[in-house]
């Protein structure tokens, strides 16, 4: 499990990667309104050229045209060779796209041309996509832009009946200017809320989960120096059980010996128990891993967790297939534990486990005839304190579970079976298990 500083440094990493990706897909729908862009100055170089007769620098507006499109084609390449989009990529394609509509509108009369209401639009999905500076900035080059073009442009010379009622054509151009605001806010901005909103939602999932483990690693601490504690008595216990085993008043009764090698049993446990939690904490009792199978591994895991529990009836299915080396760690011992735990509280007469392989994976599936999972537990897996048990420390079970299930970079689902009773799988990679060829001999 990750400590506090690991879980910072992996939310940070972790917006980088959302901020990085909502801008890869803020930049592709900047790239598809430039493409609606590139045909709308068509079609309407097209209507007032031809439809209106009204002369245009055709050949101007043609390379402003062509150079937009090359520039979008880069974007379209680009998406291929990365996918981070920083605040200033953005900003930069927005300039593009305010420098290709200032340079259309100086050769269409400039100021006077009423889509130069279009700088709207560029300011909106700056304030939409940017930082704070980079919107100001979009607006200051905006209504610069717009100065300049009230000093600087090509006029129109308006072909008749439109240069004595110049009102008429620039009523419809300003309805047709209004329309398309109007339409792209609405499509687009929708699109790009729609990224941002579902980057918050996963920034927010990860500061939750950070918080979550935070206060595992917390418990940790606090379950290691407890298991430290319990180290020293343990020993002594069992120290003194193997003289009581010597003494004459002991050896000659077969009732008490058999007592004996009970509590010398549940010593042992409670010792794979303190392991188990120095271990989940960091920390270890000088027991190391030792290399297995995944046969003998489960074996053992099947009869320990049989003898010491109360289960009428353990269905175990070993689908695995070819045996492979693997090394033996007590914290996948007591995630199975765990599983297996839970499915016993809701099923007390019969549990079952498969284990099998798929592709490259290992899974476990432990499968229950109890009440099921309620839908709010299904829908919050592995999150800490969930659990309908009224029991102190309930709902810990799974999320310990998920935990070092993602640790291994596997995962876990759960779902409720028609004919009544529960199935939770486990998935873990075998790279994550499976013992390197040179150390199998050692």
């Amino acid at each position: 499990m990750p400590s506090g500083e690991e879980s910072l440094t992996l939310i940070e990493g972790s917006a980088a990667t959302l901020n990085h990706s909502t801008g890869l897909k803020n930049m592709e729908q900047l790239v598809q309104l430039r493409w609606i862009a590139v045909v709308g100055q068509i079609v309407t170089i097209l209507v007032a050229r031809y439809g209106l007769n009204i002369p245009l620098p055709l050949n101007d507006l043609a390379l402003v045209l062509i150079f937009l499109i090359g520039f979008n084609l880069i974007g379209r390449l680009r998406r291929h060779l990365t996918a981070d989009v920083s605040n200033t990529e953005l900003f930069v394609a927005l300039l593009v796209d305010v420098a290709t509509l200032t340079a259309q509108l100086y050769f269409t009369g400039g100021a006077s041309n009423p889509f130069t209401f279009l700088y709207l639009l560029q300011v909106i999905l700056g304030a939409v996509l940017l930082e704070t500076w980079s919107v100001w900035a979009m607006v200051l080059i905006t209504g610069s832009c717009f100065v300049g073009l009230s000093v600087f442009s090509e006029p129109l010379n308006m072909p008749p009946p439109y240069d004595h009622n110049f009102l008429l054509p620039y009523r419809g151009g300003l309805l047709i200017c209004f329309g398309l605001n109007a339409a792209l806010l609405v499509v687009f901005i929708t699109r790009i809320n729609r990224n941002l909103r579902a980057r918050d939602a996963r920034l927010s999932d990860l500061r939750e989960r950070a918080v979550e483990e935070e206060n595992i690693i917390r418990m940790g601490l606090l379950a290691s120096g407890a298991a430290h504690e319990l180290g020293t008595p343990l020993s002594t216990v069992s120290v003194i059980l193997g003289d009581w085993r010597r003494m004459p008043m002991f050896t000659g009764n077969a009732e008490i010996l058999e007592e004996l090698d009970e509590i010398d049993a549940q010593i042992k446990r409670c010792k794979q128990i303190v392991s188990g939690v120095l271990l989940s904490a960091g920390d270890a009792r000088g027991e190391s891993a030792t290399a297995t199978t995944i046969r003998t591994f489960f074996d053992q895991v099947v009869d320990e967790w049989r003898v010491s529990r109360p289960v009428a009836q353990l269905t175990y299915d070993y689908q695995f297939g070819d045996d492979m080396h693997i090394v033996s760690d007590s914290v996948i011992k007591q995630m199975i534990h765990n599983v297996l735990d839970n499915a016993l509280e809701a099923s007390p007469g019969w549990v079952r486990l498969v284990v099998r392989r798929h592709r490259e994976s290992l899974e476990l599936e432990v499968t229950d005839s109890g009440a099921g999972f309620a839908p709010a537990i299904l829908t919050e897996l592995g999150k800490p304190y969930r659990s309908t048990k009224p029991k102190a420390g309930a709902g810990l079970g799974l999320f310990l579970v998920t935990n070092v299930a993602r640790t291994l970079q596997g995962g876990v689902t759960a779902r409720n079976l028609p004919e009544g009773g529960a199935k939770v799988t486990v998935t873990l990679p075998l790279e994550a298990l499976t013992l390197p060829e040179d150390d199998r001999g050692r």
